[in-house]
């Protein structure tokens, strides 16, 4: 019965790795997608004007 109490754990974690990367995906796109992009869009804008307004603008 050494054997089950040795796998038991690895195998839990396994099945609630899974269980994650399926929610995961199953949540990426859908109605809130573009509202998530332009909210990301809004912000690399912001930082990217703040980063020139500073002076230090990459090239």
């Amino acid at each position: 019965m050494d054997y089950v109490s040795a796998l038991l754990p690895p195998i839990v974690m396994a099945a609630f790795f899974i269980g994650l990367v399926v929610t995961i995906v199953k949540s990426q796109g859908g109605p809130n997608k573009a509202k998530e992009d332009a909210v990301v869009d809004a912000a690399l804008a912001r930082a990217e004007a703040a980063r020139q307004a500073n002076g230090t603008a990459s090239s």
